[in-house]
């Protein structure tokens, strides 16, 4: 599967696609569906699959903090369209130059000039353009000029209600962790490679595992019973905290992962995290007795979950539909710690 950034980088070989366009935060079951319409077409007239995102998303370039968390991260976004059936994905660069165009010169410079589609499929509710002209009808004008086919997405609904980023991201925020896995199609995950910090955890028994998280609105806050899958398979149960850690003066969210009974050095690997069930939201601690206190209190608080949901390194992951605890509303760490490097996106 090709990553192509820019239109600068599109060859002969990229051309003559069957293409979509969209956000596809999550990749949830809707937009599985969609990739599915798209490989239907490619079956039949040829082309490789082709998904059309931006970076930043539209909504992050007008809204900024404002705009709503991501579910995924770039990397992670790419290597889920890559599943389900994407052959290529273009990320074009969401700047000036891109929000200056008419609807009809996206349309020659992305789809013609760039990708020279041979069929479309977007929803008939997509609007582009600066002149806030571009829009279904356009397209389907525009492809009967120049020989493209454009199609509607289907309507993809669970429980009778349509699946979106938007109702996945309101269910992990009130624990549900069940319901959101059957939006997604899998159990929602936070990937990336761990780096060092202060190691304070180890100095007070409860070594963690620190994975940057980028500096955006974060789908999830507090701490959670987790467990966390390694590069080499091994799946671990623990406890983690998501969030910031103001008594350091950090300026950026880390995911702090504690994984129970092991011991090894993880640096500079990438693990995958599972939220499996909210414990509580994040508190500041006025010492370090109370915060080994609580910390001990969230790890049999975590195991009893774990325990209870008969869970085990290699079961299916036991997913939560509600918080374990009374919620806690305060803004400091699990384990207090340094600023996190860069991540790797």
């Amino acid at each position: 599967m090709r990553v192509i950034r820019g239109l600068h980088n599109l060859t002969a070989s990229s051309q003559g696609c069957v293409a979509t366009i969209g956000n596809f935060d999550g990749v949830h079951r809707g937009h599985q569906a969609i990739l599915q319409q798209c490989r239907e077409h490619a079956t039949r007239v040829g082309g490789p699959v082709t998904v059309v995102v931006f970076e930043p998303q539209p909504r992050e370039y007008f809204a900024g903090d404002q705009a709503p968390p991501r579910l995924t991260r770039l990397r992670e976004k790419v290597r889920l369209l890559g599943k389900h059936g994407a052959e290529q994905v273009l990320c074009l660069p969401f700047n000036d130059a891109l929000r200056s165009l008419t609807g009809r010169e996206f349309i020659d410079q992305v789809l013609i000039d760039g990708l020279n589609v041979k069929h479309l499929v977007v929803g008939d509710d997509f609007r582009f353009g600066c002149d806030r002209r571009g829009d279904f009808t356009l397209l389907e004008a525009v492809g009967r000029e120049q020989g493209f086919g454009v199609e509607h997405t289907r309507t993809f609904t669970v429980d009778n209600e349509r699946v979106s980023s938007s109702r996945v991201r309101t269910l992990l925020a009130s624990g549900n962790f069940s319901a959101a896995a059957g939006l997604l199609g899998r159990p929602y995950s936070v990937d990336g490679r761990v780096v060092r910090d202060q190691q304070l955890g180890r100095t007070i028994g409860v070594p963690t595992a620190n994975l940057p998280m980028l500096p955006q609105p974060l789908t999830l806050r507090g701490v959670y019973a987790v467990i966390g899958e390694l590069e080499n398979g091994e799946r671990h149960l623990g406890v983690a905290n998501v969030g910031f850690r103001p008594t350091v003066g950090a300026t950026r969210p880390t995911l702090e992962v504690h994984l129970f009974d092991f011991s090894g050095d993880l640096y500079g690997q990438r693990m995958t995290v599972v939220p499996c069930a909210r414990l509580r939201g994040e508190v500041k601690f006025d010492d370090i007795e109370a915060l080994k206190a609580q910390i001990e209190r969230d790890q049999r608080q975590a195991r009893r979950y774990f325990a209870t949901a008969a869970a085990g390194k290699n079961a299916t992951f036991p997913l939560a539909s509600a918080p374990l605890g009374r919620e806690t509303a305060s803004s400091d760490s699990f384990l207090a710690g340094d600023s996190a490097d860069d991540n790797d996106g």
